[in-house]
């Protein structure tokens, strides 16, 4: 499948000659930041993994400690963001929603309701190995009973799919989002409003609250539409007053070679407004530019 994404890999790649000008604009008194993220956003995320091997080969230093040494704030947390490979990035996002202070639900929501089966089978496998804990016994420690418990009964009654059978203790729940097919969801809910009159979403929102209609929300809304479901949750990270930071990197890094192009034509169908001046009008410096690179372009 082609990527639908605005980063790709550079065609003329040399991993080392890019090591060498990370280095210089690193160098010395002050950072080329603007060298640094043109740089790195006009690579892909294998090619960052490359230029990261070279620089330690070349200058025996890590590049990502020394990018943290010069850089700081949100600009800082979204080139680190960028230097982390896919699935290692989704388990730190996973880990820091957990352990941090607090659980950042959204956080958890956002990444496990919009992976495909197989990479949330794969966060639960590098997750065990990084950082010798369960997955599933994490998120439905941190979620506490009530949510857990529910979250699961719900998740079955959308998911009687066919033969598949599941216990209802709460720690099924990473597994039943791993085994789901979007296209028999959508079947489900089409079949659920024939049945009932509604569409699920309206009995979802009926019928539950707080962080438990989140899931549940995110779950439709990625089932009808992956790009449609992060338009949203981009738009309500930039709208009103201040910016959800995290939310914003964490989408525009994981998407970037993903469905990018899809998400800013959702974005423009759905708020009248491009995600690249929605962007302009809501961060500035560096972090607006390397944010706007990542966004590929603006759909006036």
């Amino acid at each position: 499948m082609a990527s639908r994404g605005t980063v790709k890999a550079h065609g003329g790649f040399n991993a080392n000659d890019d090591a060498e000008v990370l280095f210089k604009a690193m160098k010395g008194l002050g950072t080329d930041e603007d060298a640094i993220l043109q740089l790195l956003i006009a690579r892909s995320n294998a090619q960052r993994q490359e230029i990261k091997a070279a620089f330690k080969t070349l200058h025996g230093n890590d590049l990502v400690d020394n990018l943290k040494s010069e850089l700081g704030g949100k600009f800082e947390s979204l080139i680190v963001a960028l230097m982390t490979p896919p699935i290692m990035y989704d388990v730190t996002c996973l880990r820091d929603a957990i352990k941090g202070a607090g659980t950042d639900e959204k956080g958890l929501i956002e990444i496990l309701a919009s992976r495909l089966p197989n990479e949330v089978n794969e966060i639960k496998s590098l997750y065990k190995r990084e950082h010798n804990d369960d997955l599933e016994e994490d998120v439905t420690g941190d979620t506490g009973g009530h949510f857990g418990r529910m979250l699961v009964v719900l998740l079955q009654a959308l998911l009687a799919a066919g033969e598949q059978k599941y216990g209802t203790d709460e720690g099924q729940f990473i597994t039943i989002l791993g085994n789901r097919s979007n296209a028999h969801l959508r079947r489900v809910f089409e079949e659920y409003r024939k049945l009932s009159g509604y569409e699920i979403e309206e009995s979802i929102q009926r019928e539950t609250s707080g962080t438990l209609q989140e899931v549940l929300l995110a779950v439709v809304k990625c089932a009808r539409s992956v790009p449609g479901y992060f338009a949203e949750s981009l738009y309500n990270s930039m709208k009103g007053a201040g910016t959800d930071d995290q939310n914003l990197i964490r989408i525009m890094v994981s998407r970037s070679e993903v469905d990018m192009m899809d998400i800013r034509t959702e974005f423009r169908k759905r708020f009248a407004t491009s995600l690249h001046k929605t962007i302009q009008g809501d961060t500035s410096g560096d972090y607006r530019k390397a944010l706007q690179l990542l966004c590929g372009g603006d759909d006036a």
